[in-house]
């Protein structure tokens, strides 16, 4: 299993390159708002490492319930939330199947859940609703404001949330 360590701004060039490699190019956010999230997010944003090589981050942060920024958004550094927003999940291929995915995400989870956060939600991309499901997340309810932000992450996006 990789090392897991909160991620930090040295991992950024290895994060945007697993990124554009996992990632439709609609959903590659520039490195500025990547940069943003590591800004917001410090205690729930995670990377899983093999010696140098980075090969799974989770960007994660605090941040206002059914509120999802829109992809490529600079984010405000003083915003505060009360749910656990997991922004993006990304594992190369040489890691898939590892369950470090899991990991990361158990590691996020358990942090918010000490820092009294009581809800996660996120926005499945690209097919990958049933890998969060067996996470514990499940469909929320979506307003037609939360629909238009949810169809900014592509057409076969879906909104999902789960308590902490």
């Amino acid at each position: 299993m990789p090392i897991l360590a909160p991620m930090a701004p040295r991992h950024l060039s290895q994060a945007l390159t697993l990124q554009s490699q996992v990632y439709p190019p609609f959903l590659v956010e520039p490195e500025a708002a990547f940069a943003s999230r590591l800004a917001v997010a410090a205690p729930y944003s995670l990377v899983a490492t093999r010696g140098e090589a980075l090969v799974a981050y989770l960007l994660a942060h605090g941040w206002p319930q059914g509120a999802p920024p829109p992809v490529g958004a600079v984010l405000d550094p003083a915003v505060r939330g009360d749910a656990l927003f997991l922004h993006d999940l990304a594992v190369s291929p040489a890691a898939r199947g590892s369950g470090v995915g899991r990991a990361l995400v158990d590691h996020a989870i358990a942090r918010a859940a000490a820092d009294g956060l009581r809800r996660a939600e996120l926005i499945a991309v690209e097919g990958a609703a049933s890998f969060w499901a067996g996470l514990g997340f499940a469909p929320g309810k979506v307003s037609p404001a939360l629909a238009a932000k949810v169809a900014g992450y592509g057409s076969s996006a879906q909104w999902m949330v789960r308590s902490i």
